[in-house]
């Protein structure tokens, strides 16, 4: 990629920062009484932990997409077919299943988070890493029995609510749908800390992305261990996804959304500003959706129901429109 090019992505992805913050800004200040300091410091204090949500959504599956993706080599996947979300759904169901909606674990959401976090972290650790051996590092193998995991997981979890007690699945809906509303300080600090940690580690790997996507035999002959380098990319996207899921809820489409998105508007192989560029589109999606929960259907409907929808949409016109993905 010529230097012209990356100088005007570089203008490109300025230009979007500049309306992302003003965008925040007046997320920030819309429908606020500034005259009266209490209540603009009340606003305040709800409203800021949710960017912050946002934002850690956004970087989380913005970044674990565009990564997935090239790892695949196919713009139309995302990380959701590894089974998390389903993962997610299951670990819920049961809780309530089996201890009830009045246990700790159901009802302290630290608690909940760490349980989230620690089993679909551990799980997807341990079953992708023998699954990169038995199929010999095949990623197309690994792919095809993630999504065999999420009907596995999907089919338990609706095992468990058409015998669950009315009361405790009315309890369970609200767990299951994403959303931002009244998110912990506490689980936003650990979140953060996660996420830095998974790309301390993944350092190398991270930077060895413009050359795997070159394709294995590429890769191998510039001196990359090609198979390490998938296997621990791969861990930490599964990773990344749990923790925006354990923290939010599941948003399966939102990956798909932004990473294309970021490609279609940068038309990069870089993957830094691809990355960056998602995160952006990222914030963009979730604040639009955030906006429309909160001031047109007063929390009457999840965040969830419009991105799922648009991401629906947007898939088929990528299936329509570019017959390369």
């Amino acid at each position: 990629m010529n230097t012209s090019a990356v100088m005007k992505n570089r203008k490109i992805l300025t230009f979007m920062t500049i309306i992302t913050i003003a965008i925040t800004i007046a997320y920030f200040l819309f429908d606020t009484n500034m005259n009266n300091p209490k209540l603009f410091a009340y606003a305040m204090k709800i409203r800021t932990p949710k960017i912050i949500a946002m934002l850690i959504s956004a970087f989380a599956i913005g970044s674990a997409s565009i990564v997935f993706q090239s790892i695949i080599n196919n713009r139309i996947v995302t990380p959701c077919l590894l089974g998390m979300n389903s993962m997610y759904t299951l670990i819920h169901t049961a809780i309530i299943f089996v201890v009830g909606s009045g246990s700790i674990f159901a009802t302290n959401s630290n608690l909940a988070f760490a349980v989230d976090l620690i089993l679909m972290g551990t799980v997807a650790t341990l079953v992708y890493s023998y699954l990169f051996k038995k199929t010999n590092h095949n990623v197309l193998y690994v792919l095809l029995i993630g999504t065999v995991m999420t009907s596995f997981f999907s089919s338990i979890q609706t095992t468990m609510t058409r015998i669950m007690d009315p009361n405790e699945y009315d309890t369970l809906l609200a767990t299951l749908v994403a959303s931002f509303n009244n998110v912990n300080s506490e689980i936003i600090i650990f979140s953060v800390l996660v996420l830095i940690a998974v790309v301390v580690v993944l350092r190398k790997e991270i930077s060895l992305l413009n050359v795997l996507t070159l394709g294995k035999s590429q890769a191998i002959n510039l001196g990359v261990d090609y198979d390490k380098c998938i296997r621990r990319l791969l861990l930490g996207v599964t990773l990344y996804i749990s923790v925006a899921t354990a923290m939010v809820g599941p948003i399966s489409f939102l990956g798909l959304i932004i990473a294309n998105l970021s490609r279609q508007l940068l038309k990069t192989y870089r993957h830094s500003q691809l990355i960056y560029g998602s995160v952006i589109f990222g914030m963009l999606t979730l604040m639009a959706g955030q906006f429309v929960v909160e001031h047109i259907y007063s929390y009457a409907i999840p965040i969830s129901v419009f991105i799922t929808t648009a991401g629906g949409i947007y898939f088929l016109y990528l299936l329509l429109t570019n017959r390369s993905v």
